[in-house]
């Protein structure tokens, strides 16, 4: 099971993260650009991928991974079941929507090889 502990410390852990609130949910961003939310009364992070990215991660834990169900899932916006998903995918799919949104010059220190 994957915690908001966990998530906030992996997120903080990438170069430039802040943490701010966005509505009723604690959001992540990176150059005023979010990419990652929990939703704490569901236990959900919602993250940004690019489409072929979603589809990548929602096949591989469809149970737990898939598309927000509106206009923002056709965007990217991607839900996360933190009760079921496997910690090694949620690292993966947090590091991919990181990168995702921030300057390539940042997501190279978090991405080297990309």
């Amino acid at each position: 099971m994957v915690t908001i502990n966990i998530l906030r410390k992996l997120a903080l852990s990438f170069p430039e993260v802040t943490e701010e609130p966005h509505f009723e949910k604690i959001s992540f961003r990176v150059k005023k650009k979010i990419f990652a939310t929990f939703d704490g009364k569901n236990k959900r992070a919602i993250i940004k991928l690019s489409e072929i990215d979603q589809d990548l991660f929602s096949f591989a834990a469809k149970m737990f991974i898939y598309p927000v169900e509106n206009k923002w899932g056709k965007q990217g916006w991607t839900i996360i079941e933190m009760k079921g998903v496997n910690r090694r995918v949620f690292e993966d799919a947090l590091k991919v929507a990181y990168c995702s949104v921030a300057p390539p010059k940042l997501a190279k220190l978090v991405r080297p090889n990309k």
